[in-house]
């Protein structure tokens, strides 16, 4: 495993990484414990410990893919326990967030979540909004294709009103459409437990990302499994179709 020393300042550091926390579950089987929702508690160290890493290296935009739109379809007792447990990480760390200047931001169909989740997101959101250092962000209730299907609809309002001509829509205008426009595109991305998909995340941003997939279980994600991603990622050479 890599250790701080190993990342090369003279190169680029990933100004955005985007996480797949996958292997909860799976992490949870292999401890024997019943419950899929004990993985995502031990995960909780695990974001901890990201947010670490990013200050160490200075990346500034961290987004975890907490939730999809089709997580919604796990049993009811499973999403409680999910929802539960954002409430309590978000009120237990809030002190830290602050402390460590990192503004809260989520993304997606936030309509969706239980009022009283809801409710601890949004009061966390406006407590951290003028924290400068670095920004965490939680996809939650989110899907890709979801989050352009929102934005072609806000597009195709504009177009009705008349404030915007077909001619007029171009990547700009959709990248201003998605739900947070300000933030630049991962330039990795880093997915956990070996599985070799993209899930429904982030697919307009991820264009151009360096994609790392790990066989480490989200849980046991710790700040040297951020650095080995971070060596692969200086290693190569990104030339966006250039030559």
């Amino acid at each position: 495993m890599a250790d701080l020393r190993q990342i090369d300042t003279t190169k680029p550091i990933p100004r955005h990484v985007a996480v797949i926390m996958d292997g909860n579950g799976r992490w949870a089987r292999s401890h024997r414990l019943q419950s899929r929702v004990k993985g995502h508690e031990a995960g909780a160290e695990s974001v901890r410990a990201a947010l670490r890493a990013c200050e160490q290296t200075g990346i500034h935009y961290l987004t975890l893919y907490a939730f999809s739109t089709e997580n919604w379809r796990r049993p009811a007792d499973e999403v409680q326990g999910l929802m539960k447990l954002l409430r309590g990480f978000l009120r237990d760390n809030l002190a830290e967030l602050q402390e460590k200047g990192i503004r809260l931001r989520a993304i997606g169909r936030l309509d969706m979540l239980p009022a009283e989740t809801r409710a601890v997101l949004d009061e966390c959101i406006a407590q951290t909004r003028t924290n400068e250092a670095r920004q965490l962000i939680l996809a939650l209730s989110y899907g890709a294709r979801q989050e352009l299907a929102d934005a072609v609809r806000a597009i195709a309002g504009e177009v009705q009103r008349g404030t915007l001509t077909p001619a007029q829509i171009d990547e700009a205008t959709i990248a201003a459409h998605l739900y947070a426009p300000d933030v630049p595109d991962p330039d990795l991305m880093i997915r956990t437990s070996g599985e070799l998909r993209i899930s429904n995340f982030l697919l307009w941003q991820l264009s151009y990302a360096e994609l790392y997939v790990t066989p480490v279980l989200w849980p046991d994600f710790r700040e040297p499994d951020l650095y080995d991603a971070l060596v692969a990622f200086q290693n190569r050479a990104r030339r966006f179709g250039d030559i």
